[in-house]
């Protein structure tokens, strides 16, 4: 059986001065505020589509990178995973640019080259990277602890 996720998004008004909320039916996260400026200035408290994807991205690469590391016998103690994306104008159009992953993990009895090389492999197994992949640069560094 397929699993479904479902949120939604209520807006007032024009773009640059309205403002909205996104509504997570799991109940797993409050309802986030959103505006224009929270995507292209400073977010002050409120969320933006980016900063969604961006946290869909670090969960998803955390499970996809440990379900890797469990399948070659090196569950890690510890997975940290920070992702950043990128929201720019590129001509007449805002996109986005670029996801920077940044994972720092403990995994015993494994090597710096054995971790990267895993971290690039499960990179390819994340579904969140499926999605954007061919149409956001994604850049990788993983560290060993």
């Amino acid at each position: 059986m397929a699993a479904k996720s479902k949120a939604s998004a209520l807006w007032h008004k024009d773009l640059l001065q309205g403002s909205g909320t996104v509504k997570f039916d799991s109940g797993g996260l409050p309802e986030a505020p959103v505006t224009w400026a929270s995507r292209t200035e400073r977010a002050k408290g409120r969320t933006s589509p980016e900063e969604l994807l961006a946290g869909s991205y670090a969960a998803c690469f955390a499970m996809a990178f440990s379900a890797a590391l469990g399948r070659m016998g090196k569950p890690p103690e510890e997975l940290a995973v920070e992702a950043v994306a990128t929201f720019d104008k590129v001509g007449d159009a805002w996109k986005v640019t670029t996801m920077e992953v940044d994972v720092k993990g403990k995994v015993p009895g494994m090597s710096a080259a054995e971790f990267s090389d895993a971290a690039h492999a499960a990179e390819k197994g994340c579904p969140i990277s499926n999605v954007i992949r061919g149409n956001v640069a994604v850049h990788l560094k993983a560290t060993l602890a």
